[in-house]
């Protein structure tokens, strides 16, 4: 069973750092989805696709999936780029472009 290992960043919906800070093993379904024939809704017959484990550091996400010997992938993350700015940057005479009413 494949397993896959990431921190979550934040949502566009988030202006906080909450549910960011763990890391989560998911697993990746190796199964196609179809449409139920009856009432047609679509379905999966693996259910392990909707299971979500957290933990509290990438070493012990990467301990549990070696325990169960799961083959799983490890995506580290990415640190946001911070931009330092300054309201009086607005009125800099070294303003690329000029400031206009």
């Amino acid at each position: 069973m494949d397993a896959r290992i990431y921190k979550p960043r934040k949502t566009a919906m988030q202006s906080g750092r909450g549910k960011t800070r763990e890391w989560v093993l998911e697993f990746r379904s190796e199964n196609a989805r179809f449409a139920d024939p009856l009432m047609g809704w679509t379905s999966i017959n693996d259910t392990t696709g909707q299971v979500r484990m957290h933990f509290e550091t990438r070493e012990q996400a990467i301990d549990f999936a070696k325990r169960e010997k799961l083959t799983f992938t490890v995506d580290e993350p990415r640190e946001p780029k911070r931009l330092v700015k300054s309201y009086a940057q607005n009125f800099s005479p070294d303003r690329k472009q000029p400031w206009t009413h």
